[in-house]
């Protein structure tokens, strides 16, 4: 068609003028958006490697070093130690839950959870809440041995993966706790998640990578946006310290339900403890925030963790992510108006919404299920037989890790409610079927009148009653950090660890 004819149809049919208006318009916006874009990656790009003042060779474990590469992210990244964010129901504050909760101590009797337990803090404390938590211990005081494997370190710091290359893995897990305090040094920071070549995500933690090969999964075939949650998925998991060398395994072999996750821990015999109480064989969640959040509206979109946890920020022509690693709530118009286009009060209000129905459902459960505990207890006391008890103890290990599996995980009321209101609906359940099984059996030794509940309205009265001799932990605890952990911080200061 020649430029005459084209003119001709214009005048007759304006419509089409319009339209090739438009499309030039649209082609002149997507061309600027491409060179805005490869401007911005070339800028990245020159941050990255123009601007290197060190060479980071192999495993460096050590966040200030990064910090002379990349100092817009080490900023952000020294802001996890701030404390000064508080939602309705959240923050990134020192928070005593157990003072708050202290139903949770006769949940915990017999294992060290129901010594002291506190909200999490930004990853700048990783080490220094990992040294001085009661469920530590005090090893090296009056002869104290440790309390927890090497393992329990792993998720804490840049320095395991250094010395699982030193030591190797499964002698790194089966060390002493404290044979590490002087190694386990810096807190959780770029090593962990970052090639020191390349700045590309990696994964530096060998159980998530095993855990994908035993489903029959390649781990380096994940894309950018699946690695952007998969190096969380490395600690913020389920996970459990396996046979004599406390090797640490996902229980994901069978899937990574709830449900899936149990039946594979009864297939292969595994328990946690034994309850001090009750006698119930039972299994503590770690924090499985990563299989709730993939059950959840964001997850099944294909959204990752750092999408919201982790916005990013722009400085120039350089854009970055903010490694301060929040709560989403606490800047809404970096993290859920980037998708959502309600008010900030509107999106915060949807959130409270869900953690006000959950964690009122969470409240309903813990008196039950610690009374349930305690009504064991009480049978066991008054002759109860183990074919009596048998049924009684496995409802109490299924009601106990339903309500662990919910709590345990950082924001599943978020994540996930559908899921987690189902779950802890099914640990109210059980632990009502219980407590129906546990009158019959009282009933049957004798025991007609109603059951009286012991006082464990507070903390102390709660640790008190199975048994915690809380002054002399403390005592001890504050005798190990005296002198245990400066001789440790002097090592590592040594031997240029810090």
């Amino acid at each position: 068609m020649r430029l005459n004819d084209i003119t001709e149809a214009i005048k007759e049919k304006p419509i089409i003028g319009w339209t090739i208006f438009a499309v030039v318009m649209v082609g002149v916006f997507l061309l600027g958006l491409l060179a805005a874009t490869i401007t911005e990656r070339r800028a990245e790009i020159a941050s990255i490697y123009n601007n290197k003042k060190v060479d980071i060779q192999g495993l460096e474990p050590r966040n200030r070093i990064w910090g002379d590469n990349y100092p817009r992210e080490y900023e952000t990244w020294l802001k996890t130690a701030n404390m000064d964010f508080k939602s309705k129901h959240l923050g990134n504050t020192f928070d005593d839950v157990l003072a708050e909760r202290p139903d949770m101590v006769v949940l915990w009797a017999g294992y060290a959870f129901s010594r002291d337990y506190s909200a999490p803090r930004g990853h700048m404390y990783t080490i220094e809440d990992m040294r001085n938590t009661l469920r530590t211990g005090s090893p090296g005081v009056d002869g104290q041995k440790d309390l927890q494997p090497g393992t329990c370190w792993t998720c804490k710091s840049p320095d395991v993966p250094r010395m699982m290359q030193e030591i190797g893995v499964s002698e790194y897990y089966k060390s002493p706790w404290s044979a590490l305090g002087d190694q386990i040094v810096n807190p959780i920071g770029c090593a962990d998640c970052h090639d020191p070549q390349t700045m590309n995500l990696t994964i530096t933690r060998p159980a998530l990578v095993e855990a994908f090969d035993r489903q029959g999964k390649d781990i380096s075939k994940a894309t950018l946006q699946e690695m952007r949650s998969l190096v969380c998925a490395q600690c913020h998991v389920e996970y459990y310290f396996k046979g004599e060398g406390k090797y640490l395994t996902f229980p994901w072999d069978d899937g990574s339900t709830l449900e899936d996750m149990e039946v594979y821990y009864e297939n292969v015999g595994f328990t946690d403890w034994t309850h001090a109480l009750s006698k119930a064989p039972m299994l503590k969640a770690q924090h499985p925030d990563y299989e709730l959040f993939k059950m959840g509206t964001h997850g099944q979109r294909g959204l990752s963790c750092a999408d919201c946890h982790m916005p990013y920020m722009a400085e120039g022509g350089i854009k970055y992510s903010d490694h301060q690693l929040m709560s989403p709530l606490k800047d809404v118009s970096r993290t859920c108006q980037t998708c959502h286009r309600d008010s900030e009060e509107a999106l915060k209000n949807y959130v409270y919404e869900h953690q006000d129905k959950i964690l009122e459902l969470r409240d309903r459960v813990e008196p039950e299920l610690a009374k349930a505990h305690i009504m064991a207890k009480a049978a066991w006391d008054n002759g109860a037989t183990e074919e009596e008890m048998a049924d009684v103890l496995k409802m109490l290990r299924s009601a106990q890790w339903a309500w662990d599996f919910s709590v345990a995980s950082h924001g599943s009321s978020f994540h996930a409610p559908v899921e987690t209101q189902r779950v802890m609906a099914k640990s109210l359940d059980k632990s009502m079927q219980a407590q129906l099984a546990l009158q019959r059996i009282l009933f049957n030794h004798g025991q007609t009148e109603e059951f009286v509940m012991p006082d464990i309205s507070t903390k102390a009265k709660a640790q008190a009653y199975i048994g915690l001799d809380m002054e002399k932990l403390n005592k001890d605890k504050e005798q190990f950090r005296e002198v245990v952990i400066p001789q440790w911080i002097q090592s590592a200061q040594a031997n240029n660890r810090l």
